[in-house]
């Protein structure tokens, strides 16, 4: 690819823990089996984001962590990020004009292999679309679940990702599922996906399957209470470089439970020999045909405002879920 000096591109990146940057780069010009695309919307990954904005990737993880398409390398500086909607402006003529999502670092215009991005099902529309990526993680946790038919199901961490999963699940005939977190407003994001909501002290035990999405001690507790004999207890949180306390006396064995990670780089298992990422990710897009999903997205920022706005969005007492980035602004 090489760069077109009449075009100037912007990128996010994360200079120093707390601190971020929008820095000017040319704008690499296609060359055949590429496209250009100039960005709509974006969005930030509060978990994985905020652990990179404050530095706080372990260093046994800096190769595993990289994004597809992320710049530099951990700690910092870094492009990082993994949420892209745009226009594709340049390149095969069966998607130029076509409205697609790329797992792009937050930059205005960008040149990736034409296979790097998919075109959004019609039904979707682009400022929804930006959570295609956790809807990826969401659909890869309840896989690795084996989550069924008529299950009690919990979801412990009403994040985006939490939210998502308990979503997908009410999609399973006959489950019963509870979105679990200590913030009592999440009431709300619960009433609009249509699944019940309690406070953690309230929440339904003797679950068959539970997910953890809480990114909390307290709240793995919580997902570790909650199931019921011979249960799977999905964790789906990182923690970065923090270490959990996990409660592993008590009933855990007597219940014989069963603890499991999921997480998003590899297809769960029971899928991988039929998809592979591309088929997994059209999947998720398609799933986000479901207007419900637009109560997870706050009011969009313009893109120059990123930088000042992170500490905000990423911080411990932000209401913020999925925080909209609107370009072009």
């Amino acid at each position: 690819m090489a760069a077109n000096p009449s075009e100037q591109a912007h990128a996010l990146w994360y200079v120093a823990p707390g601190r971020a940057e929008i820095r000017p780069e040319a704008a690499a010009s296609p060359a055949a089996g590429d496209v250009q695309v100039r960005a709509l919307y974006g969005a930030v990954s509060r978990g994985t984001e905020r652990l990179v904005f404050f530095g706080r990737v372990p260093e046994s993880e800096h190769e595993r962590m990289r994004a597809p398409l992320m710049a530099g390398a951990f700690p910092f500086p870094v492009k990082y990020g993994y949420i892209n909607v745009g226009r594709v402006e340049r390149g095969p003529a069966e998607l130029v004009g076509r409205t697609v999502f790329s797992l792009h670092p937050h930059q205005d215009i960008f040149t990736v292999p034409a296979d790097a991005v998919l075109p959004l099902p019609d039904a979707v529309p682009p400022q929804r679309a930006v959570l295609a990526a956790n809807m990826e993680t969401a659909l890869n946790a309840v896989w690795d679940s084996g989550a069924s038919a008529a299950d009690r199901i919990a979801v412990v961490g009403a994040g985006v990702v939490g939210a998502l999963t308990a979503r997908l699940c009410t999609r399973l005939p006959g489950t019963q599922v509870t979105l679990v977190d200590v913030e009592p407003g999440r009431a709300d994001i619960a009433r609009a996906l249509k699944v019940d909501f309690a406070l953690p002290d309230a929440a339904p035990e003797n679950c068959d399957v539970v997910f953890h999405a809480s990114a909390s001690a307290a709240g793995l507790a919580t997902a570790l209470r909650l199931a019921g004999f011979e249960a799977t207890i999905v964790e789906l949180s990182w923690y970065g470089a923090g270490e959990v306390a996990v409660p592993l006396g008590g009933a855990f064995h007597s219940r014989r439970l069963r603890l499991v990670s999921s997480q998003v780089g590899a297809v769960a298992t029971s899928r991988r020999a039929r998809f592979d990422h591309r088929r997994r990710r059209a999947a998720a897009l398609e799933l986000l045909d479901d207007p419900a999903l637009d109560a997870l997205i706050a009011p969009a920022i313009p893109f120059r405002d990123l930088p000042a706005q992170l500490p905000h969005i990423l911080g411990p007492a932000s209401g913020v879920l999925c925080q909209l980035v609107k370009y072009g602004e």
